[in-house]
């Protein structure tokens, strides 16, 4: 495990972003059942925590995007992370919705942008790829280039990195599912027990049932 990734991960413990629930699972918006749900809306109430991982997320993109001209976060929870990293970067700033607005304007991107524009995305998970690669495609459909995107947290399943491939997307996330399991048995937050069924629901988290 990487020394930031794993310093990320225990901001997330700290925070109780993370929160695990075998017996009573969560469901995801895509109708899956999951023992974990990692809820990175929480950071942003704790003031120390959440300019770490702003200070973190700056970093991976100054030293790893270091072409990127705009930074476009991702409605909804991906809006708060993308405006602190443009403001301390002091590049400009759009956002995406996941549609059109429905009144005013019909922006689906709001912000001042030109085409040709170097766009790196910035998300607060990743976890199938697809809600986050729309947005990719709204962006290029707009006439500007995405070279990449950052998230805080990846759950890490393989056809996220799969369809991530296909599209010509390199991605980065702050810490990961592994970081997050390894650190939390170091740490005891995590029983025993319970590393065999987050291993288990990974590998196959659309026909998962509980434990």
């Amino acid at each position: 495990m990487k020394s930031n990734e794993k310093a990320v991960a225990e901001k997330l413990l700290q925070c109780k972003a993370v929160r695990l629930s075998p017996e009573q699972p969560f469901t995801w918006a895509s109708g899956w059942k999951s023992p974990i749900y990692c809820d990175n809306r929480k950071v942003l109430s704790f003031p120390f925590i959440r300019d770490f991982v702003k200070s973190e997320m700056c970093n991976v993109i100054f030293e790893q995007f270091p072409d990127a001209e705009l930074l476009a976060g991702v409605a909804t929870a991906g809006i708060a992370w993308g405006a602190m990293a443009a403001d301390q970067l002091k590049l400009p700033y759009i956002y995406v919705r996941p549609k059109p607005k429905e009144h005013g304007l019909g922006n689906q991107i709001e912000g001042d942008y030109t085409k040709g524009a170097k766009v790196l995305v910035i998300e607060d998970l990743i976890s199938t790829g697809k809600s986050s690669l729309q947005v990719v495609e709204v962006i290029r459909q707009a006439g500007m280039e995405v070279v990449g995107m950052v998230s805080i947290f990846n759950y890490g399943f393989p056809q996220a990195s799969a369809a991530f491939q296909e599209a010509g997307v390199p991605f980065r996330s702050l810490t990961s599912y592994e970081s997050l399991i390894a650190l939390g048995e170091e740490k005891g937050t995590f029983g025993p027990e319970l590393k065999p069924v987050l291993l288990k629901w990974r590998e196959d988290p659309a026909n998962w049932t509980g434990v």
